[in-house]
């Protein structure tokens, strides 16, 4: 269960929840207030349409009702209009072919005339009087009044309004989790891996690797996890290497003591009884005890080889230029092997530090078995380069190359019974170069055949890198 997420999700959830009812609360009282103030407005317009319509029919008939009292009075002089006539005045002729006795109409541009039409027998008597107040100004407002109280209901839609609100809040609130989950999961999922890869290093599995494709400080966390499992491995293979060599040590100790203590007995047993017998078997004798002595003194070497294999030699480190020291066992080993041609490319590469002794015993080694490897005719090559911390010197051949069974058990001590070989050169070489800070490893060869790269450490005395003289 990936809780990392879940965290960061519920903090979301926490962290917006009380903004989120804060805004809908208060868009709904902004609402609220609004529907009040739009609907105290409608209630206005209705009031004031109201009163304008009360207002305007209150005057217009109380004009009416004085200008039929002027009439009445006979205060007023009127057009009389005949039958034949009234047709140049619509309102006139209208009025006539109604059959009402009277009637009452504004006239004017604004309303502000008041035409009072009586029959006459065949005859319309018009009386017309001017307005203090013109009608058409009135009308209009109060039809301003009632378009806009109708137009507000029309729109009055608080309701929808509140749902389409919510329904947005809610589609952005839930955008934002879908979109906070997914970031989620890109941060949980890489620290995620990065504790599951902890946790299978602390059960003691160092191959286990994050993938890292970030460029951020989990990347960088990811990436110094990696490193960090490629060291200890590194690490934890050479202690058990060195393990494995003190093991041997042991049995080689005692082997060599046991081997020892039988073989001076046998010799001097030999010699006894060389020198006992007679003249008549002494040629027998002779070369009995001659094949007898050089294999003691080939067992002898064995032994000789056994302590040294078991030996801890003295480490003495120092500051060396490796390119100088590969170039002089080159030269050293082409004497004794003429048939072979060695070839060396040296970089600028900077000062080791290691013990010369050691170094010097890796290189024989190397140089010795690739040039066994090679045979007559064949090619060896000694490279130097550098990279990052440590300096590389490689040597390969131009032999057979090396059998998977071979390479499987290829720095395991063992037991040679080749003219030259003893079985433990590669063991010891090994051994040395952990003992520099190094390491030797297997790599792929550029003749064809078997290769090996020495890595040692470079100096950290400030010496600078020189140029390859050779």
């Amino acid at each position: 269960m990936n809780r990392l997420r879940n965290r960061l999700i519920f903090v979301f959830v926490a962290a917006t929840l009380i903004p989120l009812a804060a805004t809908v609360w208060i868009t709904t009282s902004l609402i609220r207030i609004e529907v009040g103030l739009r609907e105290a407005s409608a209630e206005t317009n209705r009031a004031i349409a109201a009163q304008l319509q009360s207002s305007s029919s209150a005057y217009y008939q109380t004009i009416c009702a004085e200008l039929k009292r002027e009439v009445a009075a006979q205060g007023l002089q009127p057009d009389r209009i005949t039958a034949s006539d009234a047709r140049r005045w619509p309102e006139v002729k209208d009025f006539a072919e109604s059959g009402e006795a009277e009637r009452f109409s504004p006239t004017g541009d604004q309303k502000d005339h008041l035409e009072y039409l009586v029959r006459h027998g065949a005859e319309v008597w018009r009386y017309s009087t001017k307005l203090t107040t013109p009608l058409l100004p009135m009308e209009v407002a109060r039809l301003k009044a009632s378009q806009q109280e109708d137009l507000m209901s029309e729109y009055d839609l608080p309701r929808g309004e509140k749902l389409a609100m919510v329904l947005v809040v809610s589609a952005f609130w839930i955008v934002s989790l879908t979109l906070l989950v997914y970031l989620a999961h890109r941060i949980s999922r890489p620290i995620q891996s990065l504790t599951t890869g902890l946790a299978k290093v602390a059960t003691g599995d160092l191959t286990v690797r994050v993938p890292p494709g970030r460029d951020d400080e989990v990347g960088r966390a990811i990436q110094t996890f990696n490193d960090m499992a490629a060291s200890l491995k590194e690490s934890t293979d050479r202690l058990l290497y060195l393990r494995q060599l003190e093991s041997w040590q042991s049995l080689a100790r005692k082997t060599a003591h046991e081997v020892k203590n039988s073989l001076t007995p046998i010799r001097l047993t030999v010699e006894e009884m060389l020198s006992r017998y007679d003249e008549a078997d002494r040629v027998f004798i002779e070369q009995a005890t001659q094949i007898v002595v050089d294999e003691i003194e080939t067992l002898e070497r064995r032994i000789r080889a056994f302590s040294q294999f078991a030996a801890e030699p003295p480490v003495s480190p120092a500051a060396l230029n490796v390119n100088s020291l590969l170039q002089e066992r080159v030269a050293l080993l082409k004497s004794a092997h003429p048939e072979v041609v060695y070839e060396t490319r040296c970089s600028e590469v900077p000062e080791v530090m290691a013990d010369p002794d050691l170094v010097k015993g890796i290189l024989t080694n190397l140089l010795e078995n690739a040039a066994e490897a090679a045979g007559g005719g064949g090619h060896i090559l000694g490279i130097t380069t550098f990279n990052h911390d440590k300096v590389a010197i490689e040597v390969h051949d131009s032999g057979p190359g090396l059998s998977e069974q071979a390479t499987a058990s290829l720095f395991q001590p063992t037991i040679s019974f080749k003219k030259r070989g003893m079985g433990l050169g590669l063991s010891i070489a090994r051994k040395s170069a952990l003992l520099s800070g190094g390491d030797i490893v297997l790599v792929k060869g550029e003749l064809g055949g078997a290769a090996f790269r020495v890595l040692l450490p470079v100096a950290t005395n400030g010496c600078q890198a020189r140029p390859d003289r050779g």
